[in-house]
């Protein structure tokens, strides 16, 4: 008989930052105090408050839900690629409004 309930590949979330940071291919030792590693910080913050509202309003534990929709974003941190342009993209110049120049 065919287990309607069957999920086809393992899925879930995570409350351990080394597992979610691993999705990316980062490692916590790859975090430093540039603008890169704030933001990858704030996303960590962002998912662990979701899953854990997914957690309250699904009564499941954080493997046994997915996140989806508007927070599907969170469920991988940002890459090692995307890593050097947030730095650029967070600047002095951007703060000024004056064009950096290239």
């Amino acid at each position: 008989m065919e287990n309607i309930n069957f999920i086809p590949e393992p899925y879930g979330e995570t409350t351990d930052v080394e597992s979610w940071l691993s999705r990316a291919g980062l490692k916590f030792a790859d975090l430093g105090d540039d603008a890169a590693s704030r933001a990858i910080r704030k996303q960590w913050r962002e998912y662990q408050a979701a899953v854990q509202r997914g957690c309250a309003v699904l009564h499941q534990p954080p493997e046994r839900i997915q996140l989806s929709g508007v927070y599907a974003h969170l469920r991988i941190p940002v890459s090692a690629a995307t890593m050097s342009r947030i730095s650029n993209e967070i600047s002095p110049s951007h703060i000024t409004g004056q064009k950096p120049e290239n």
